[in-house]
């Protein structure tokens, strides 16, 4: 046993806690870069959008693989706000402020997207519209994103972003020099409250975030049934 094991005897523990935190960390990310593509093959086949698929790197750190999803989420948002552009160039500003305006009936809002859409892509689909609306007006460009990019920014600034994503194949000493690095054993439960932390509030921003992307592709598969 080692020394630091008998000065702190709930070490082995917290050595567990912090690979279960790890992987709880990997499924979560992994996730995200699914739903990530799905909302992208989303735009490509209906909003007329090239927006290239993302995967994770398992040979590079987490920050690394944080900016992978942060860079995706920049380009959605720059393809949605270019959408809200078409609208407002074609558009009359009147219809244009029906768009948003929230006593609008919806299909009324779907009918004129979609006319927009049939403009820009000389034929769109029948979901177009649909999809449209919902990014438009929806939290997914709003509160949703942001915060996840923003507590993506923040795991990949910390302690956790020069970790590698699958260290987890490693042995768990092995694990844990990637995780502590030079910092004590006696830091561990510093080190298990902090990755806590982080992904607590990641977990929660990123079930919103799924929830929201899931919103904008169950419209196609509805049309499809």
């Amino acid at each position: 046993m080692a020394l630091s094991d008998l000065l702190y005897p709930d070490n082995p523990k917290r050595r567990q806690e912090l690979i279960q935190l790890h992987q709880e960390l990997f499924d979560c990310m992994s996730t995200n870069f699914r739903a990530t593509n799905e909302l992208t093959q989303v735009l490509n086949e209906h909003l007329g959008c090239t927006i290239t698929n993302i995967q994770m790197r398992k040979s590079s750190t987490v920050r690394e693989n944080c900016d992978i999803i942060i860079q995706a989420i920049h380009e959605i948002q720059h393809q949605i706000q270019k959408i809200d552009s078409d609208m407002k160039e074609k558009l009359e500003p009147v219809l244009y402020q029906k768009l948003y305006d929230i006593k609008e009936p919806e299909l009324e809002k779907i009918a004129i997207a979609h006319k927009v859409f049939s403009i820009v892509l000389g034929e769109a689909t029948s979901t177009a519209g649909m999809i449209a609306i919902k990014l438009l007006g929806s939290n997914l460009i709003t509160f949703t994103v942001s915060k996840l990019v923003s507590l993506l920014a923040q795991i990949g600034a910390s302690v956790l972003g020069g970790i590698s994503i699958t260290v987890l194949g490693l042995g768990i000493e092995m694990i844990l020099h990637a995780i502590l690095g030079a910092v004590e054993r006696n830091q561990l439960l510093s080190a298990v409250r902090s990755y806590e932390k982080h992904l607590d509030e990641f977990k929660v921003a990123s079930e919103k975030y799924q929830h929201a992307i899931h919103e904008v592709t169950s419209l196609v598969r509805q049309q499809v049934q």
